[in-house]
């Protein structure tokens, strides 16, 4: 903690409560893909039905642990125990970071948009343009260093506040480049990511459905009930594909078109369940708890802000197009 906090003006609810999960063990989850996957999204599930804002803290941390570990080599990850790392690869057309590259590092000038954590994480894995071909190529950053500016935030929603996502400016930051210049999107791993997102916004939709069922025992109808048992049926269903997909990216961790097809079916259906949810909520409760339970009306707004994140309708788009190519080399090598 430092006086950045005061810059920002932010309540560090969430920091503390990721902080203490990190430290006591909650957030120590298996890598991706090392066998144990549905312990790392399991663990993501719950701890997003606990506090959103929170496990989307963690999420960034473990994600960044397993990038470095794909990338670097598990060797070379060294997460002290105050450490906290957060993820930075949103690429909005501006602004941006430029990475210059001198004899023996990188130097990194700019503004990245979309950094939650951003005046309380002493790490960053983050995308910027790197010379000489201007692509965003994946750094790693002390954000200790003193050219590390967090900016005014400018959050309007009540939604996800607690992650104090905003602008970081750069200048003249020391740098360390992770991987090859493409290696951070080209993949399995980043995908396997993805879906872990998507664990965080189930979680959320899974703290949701809780209250739900508590506010139903005190005043019940039938219609309700059911929609309370939709979203029973949607939690059942949704468990069981990540159940599935887990097994999956075990099975083959480095099988880049399976992880992004998995992903992409995956993160639309828990997008579209979440909304559902959401939708259901109202319609069992009324109009109660979004005018006089601030647990409730907290939970809906962060859950209706992360899932946002989903790429929706160009995911599904691209998703058709995957498919639609597999068929057509199938038609095309199906002999005669």
């Amino acid at each position: 903690m430092d006086d950045r906090f005061a810059a920002a003006r932010f309540d560090p609810a969430a920091f503390d409560t990721a902080r203490g999960w990190i430290r006591d063990g909650r957030a120590a989850v298996p890598l991706p893909g090392a066998g144990e996957t549905w312990k790392r999204w399991s663990r993501l599930l719950e701890l997003g039905r606990a506090d959103l804002p929170a496990a989307r803290i963690v999420e960034a941390h473990v994600d960044a642990v397993a990038i470095l570990a794909e990338l670097e080599g598990p060797e070379q990850v060294l997460v002290g125990p105050d450490d906290l790392w957060a993820v930075w690869a949103a690429e909005p057309p501006k602004p941006r970071v430029s990475a210059t590259r001198s004899a023996r590092s990188w130097t990194l000038d700019g503004t990245k948009a979309w950094c939650s954590a951003a005046s309380f994480a002493t790490h960053a894995l983050l995308t910027a343009d790197a010379d000489p071909e201007r692509v965003p190529r994946l750094f790693r950053v002390d954000l200790r260093d003193p050219g590390v500016t967090p900016q005014p935030r400018r959050w309007a929603s009540a939604g996800m506040a607690s992650t104090d996502t905003g602008a970081v400016s750069f200048d003249g930051v020391r740098a360390h480049a992770v991987g090859t210049p493409t290696g951070y999107l080209e993949r399995a791993g980043f995908w396997h990511g993805g879906i872990g997102v998507a664990c965080c916004w189930w979680g959320g939709a899974q703290g949701l459905i809780d209250l739900m069922h508590e506010r139903l025992r005190a005043r019940s109808s039938e219609l309700a009930e059911a929609h309370l048992g939709a979203c029973v049926a949607w939690d059942t269903a949704i468990t069981g594909a990540l159940r599935a997909a887990a097994s999956d990216v075990d099975a083959a961790p480095d099988d880049l078109p399976g992880a992004r097809r998995r992903a992409l079916a995956l993160r639309s259906l828990i997008d579209r369940a979440c909304t559902d949810v959401i939708t259901r909520f109202g319609r069992a409760l009324g109009a109660g708890p979004y005018a006089t339970d601030p647990v409730a009306t907290q939970r809906i707004a962060d859950l209706q802000v992360y899932v946002r994140q989903s790429h929706a309708e160009t995911d599904e788009a691209e998703l058709a197009r995957l498919t639609l190519a597999e068929c057509s080399r199938w038609i095309v090598e199906e002999p005669r």
